[in-house]
C-alpha cells in the first residue's frame, strides 16, 4: 500500500521560510518522480514543482522560480519543498504526489492527506 505523508506545514510570517517534507512507503521510491501541488480555499489544485526519479531534473511553476526549490533523498524515501520569502498568497494546503513530472493532476497517480501551510501579513 502506498502512502505519502506530508509534514513542517505551520503558521509564517510573510517574508519567513518554510521546508515541507513527504515520505514516501510502498513503492519504489527511486522509480517514481514526485510533485508537489496546492490548493487554497476556493481554488483548484495547482501545480508547484516536481522531480525525476533521479533529481537529476525539476520542474516549477513559472511564477514561484527562485523561490521554491524541490529535492529528494532517495535512500529515505523523502522529497522536500523548501520556501523561501513566503507571501499570503501561498497559503494553501500542500500536496505531494507521486507519478510524474507533468503539471497536470491527472497525470499523478498516489497522493498525500496534505499540510496545511498560512502565511501572515
Amino acid at each position: 500500500q502506498v502512502q505519502l505523508v506530508e509534514s513542517g506545514g505551520g503558521l509564517v510570517q510573510a517574508g519567513g521560510s518554510l521546508r515541507l517534507s513527504c515520505a514516501a512507503s510502498g513503492l519504489t521510491f527511486s522509480a517514481y518522480p514526485m510533485g508537489w501541488f496546492r490548493q487554497a480555499p476556493g481554488k483548484g489544485r495547482e501545480f508547484v514543482a516536481s522531480i525525476t526519479g533521479s533529481g537529476a531534473r525539476t520542474y516549477y511553476k513559472d511564477s514561484l522560480k527562485g523561490r521554491v526549490s524541490i529535492s529528494r533523498d532517495n535512500a529515505n524515501h523523502t522529497v522536500y519543498l523548501q520556501m523561501n520569502s513566503l507571501k499570503p498568497e501561498d497559503t494553501a494546503v500542500y500536496f505531494c504526489a507521486a507519478g510524474a513530472v507533468t503539471d497536470k493532476a491527472s497525470n499523478y497517480h498516489y497522493w498525500g492527506q496534505g499540510t496545511q501551510v498560512t502565511v501572515s501579513s
